[in-house]
């Protein structure tokens, strides 16, 4: 029964995953904005990330009088992490710490998006370092589930 669980819990998050050429790849939620990035906040200090900002943009909107539907984003990094990316080519450092955007669209679903590493490698011309790419996209890919699963 427990594999079987799994199992559709893997189809559900692979069905709502959509990479966009842009580099970002966003990940439906199963909860509201808000919800969405306690989650992500709560386990990135859990895996010992440094969260250096939660940014609200919603409210930012309202206090110069304009309306937007809920969007966070949350920056955090890790050096243990960023640095080894950083030796490979330093001009990825304009690309960290790393972000998640969480955020509503216009029907009211709710998305967790993040730069694609292989997009952050590609930009960067990053050809070696394939170990250091590897552990950023499932620390990344980890870190949506925990959020964004029910």
């Amino acid at each position: 029964m427990r594999q079987i669980f799994y199992c559709l819990v893997g189809i559900l998050l692979f069905a709502s995953i959509a990479y966009a050429d842009s580099g970002i790849i966003s990940i439906k939620s199963f909860h509201d904005v808000k919800t969405t990035a306690d989650r992500l906040e709560n386990t990135l200090r859990e895996k010992g990330m440094t969260v250096f900002i939660r940014i609200n943009h919603t409210e930012g909107a309202q206090k110069v009088g304009k309306s937007l539907r809920p969007t966070e984003v949350v920056i955090f990094g890790n050096p243990m992490v960023g640095t080894p990316l950083m030796m490979c080519r330093q001009s990825v450092a304009i690309d960290l710490p790393q972000k998640a955007l969480i955020w509503e669209d216009d029907t009211g679903q709710v998305w967790f998006s993040y730069n694609d590493p292989k997009y952050l490698a590609k930009r960067h011309e990053i050809k070696e370092c394939v170990e250091v790419i590897q552990k950023i996209e499932n620390a990344l890919s980890n870190f949506a589930n925990a959020a964004t699963i029910p």
